[in-house]
């Protein structure tokens, strides 16, 4: 038998089916939502980071701290002394071996035993030559005449609530007449010390830096007399009343005291 051929037009040809997948949810209706990027991940973590740094350095600014008003320092009433005194030597007109200089010991508080030269305030109507003749006698009981100033020395010390700038005046003097005495409550004792331990007897380099001029002007006055003295000062009585500070058997370490010429504490 002849085969039939059945034509079938183009819209009747079947058509493949499409897979539908499943709905696991309905969406809300509008445009998506954009996921965050890496790049605005990291462009917020910028900003946060400097708005937190902003933060940090304004808490860690310090705050501005009220100005207290300063307590003005005590002042020190400054007072003014003088005093004169003198290096005595007995046998002054002979050989140096046999030259000897009067001295005072003070015991301070700590026990030791300092030598010095004897020496005291001015009076009024006294001049500084009348002054060291005189405080010798009475710390020493011996009398003596003035020959030639050494020199003087000043410092500075801090007692009782003043402060004190006390200049003493020193000269070399003669033995005259009067045997040692320490009757003077202020004086613990009183030698004759050859002049050559001077150095190592005195406990203040001032008055160690005096006996070595004293030795080179008696070394002059050997040599060509007393006209190879230098001539004394000019000084006139003093007129008023000074503020005598009660400095003597003081500690050290107990005031403040500063020397001009930077040699420590004096007497």
């Amino acid at each position: 038998m002849a085969a039939t051929i059945a034509w079938v037009s183009d819209g009747e040809q079947a058509r493949p089916r499409r897979r539908r997948g499943r709905r696991r949810g309905r969406r809300a209706a509008g445009p998506p939502e954009a996921l965050p990027t890496e790049s605005a991940d990291r462009s917020e973590h910028r900003n946060n980071a400097a708005v937190n740094g902003t933060k940090d350095q304004a808490n860690s600014q310090p705050k501005p701290q009220k100005s207290r008003p300063r307590r003005p320092p005590d002042r020190l009433r400054t007072v003014h002394e003088t005093s004169a005194g003198g290096l005595v030597i007995d046998g002054i007109d002979g050989p140096k071996d046999g030259q000897v200089a009067a001295l005072i010991g003070r015991t301070d508080r700590r026990g030791r035993m300092l030598w010095s030269l004897p020496k005291g305030h001015i009076e009024v109507g006294e001049t500084a030559e009348q002054t060291a003749i005189r405080e010798v006698a009475e710390e020493t009981g011996i009398q003596g005449s003035v020959l030639a100033a050494l020199g003087s020395i000043d410092y500075w010390f801090v007692t009782e609530g003043r402060r004190v700038h006390k200049t003493v005046h020193h000269y070399l003097m003669q033995f005259l007449d009067g045997e040692l005495s320490d009757e003077d409550v202020e004086v613990s004792e009183v030698a004759w010390v050859p002049l050559k331990d001077l150095p190592s007897r005195l406990a203040y380099a001032d008055e160690r830096r005096l006996a070595e001029l004293a030795g080179e002007l008696i070394d002059k006055l050997h040599a060509d007399g007393p006209t190879a003295l230098p001539p004394l000062p000019r000084s006139s009585p003093r007129r008023r009343a000074q503020t005598h500070s009660h400095t003597r058997n003081r500690r050290p370490d107990e005031e403040t005291t500063r020397r001009t010429n930077g040699c420590g504490q004096g007497p």
